[in-house]
């Protein structure tokens, strides 16, 4: 015996259309669109104050009298220039650096990838150290700490650091 495909149809339709309209299984999912904005804003506030404790951490456990900046990042000028320019928006420097994450994992350095040349404010490199270099000057040796948001943002930098994660910048400035 064969069986028409509308006699299969009709039961179907007849169990899909029993749901209840009044259950909450069938109603549209309404997001509170506020209090989802808060709790990002809090989960933000919470990973900006544990990365400054860790980077508080960092000086202390180096005993480096770090300077903390509005901005977030840190420096500490180990070797002072005694006769080098200040370092302006716009002016073309060159610096040894090693970057870091705050455990003391190297992840890059000019040693093997030579020393950097770049325009301050100019060049698509980590916004911290255009503002950070701007707080030294030419022939200065410092270390830059870097917040996540001033380094490599949330989602790192695809190879040796990690996602929302600070980094240290050891540099020095070339005269």
């Amino acid at each position: 015996m064969k069986i028409k495909p509308v006699y299969i149809l009709i039961p179907v339709f007849a169990l899909l259309s029993c749901g209840d309209p009044h259950n909450d299984e069938t109603k549209e999912i309404k997001i509170d669109k506020e209090a989802l904005k808060k709790q990002f804003i809090e989960a933000n506030k919470l990973l900006a104050k544990k990365e400054a404790d860790d980077m508080d951490a960092y000086g202390r456990q180096h005993k480096m009298n770090f300077v903390n900046t509005d901005l977030g990042l840190r420096y500490y000028i180990y070797e002072a220039s005694i006769k080098g320019d200040s370092i302006k928006d716009k002016s073309e420097i060159t610096i040894d650096y090693t970057v870091s994450l705050l455990d003391g994992t190297e992840c890059y350095s000019s040693a093997g990838k030579g020393p950097k040349t770049f325009k301050v404010g100019m060049e698509d490199i980590e916004s911290g150290i255009h503002k950070g270099v701007q707080f030294l000057k030419k022939g200065d040796k410092a270390i830059i700490l870097l917040p996540s948001h001033l380094a490599h943002g949330l989602l790192g930098d695809m190879s040796k650091i990690p996602p929302q994660m600070p980094i240290v910048y050891d540099i020095q400035i070339h005269n």
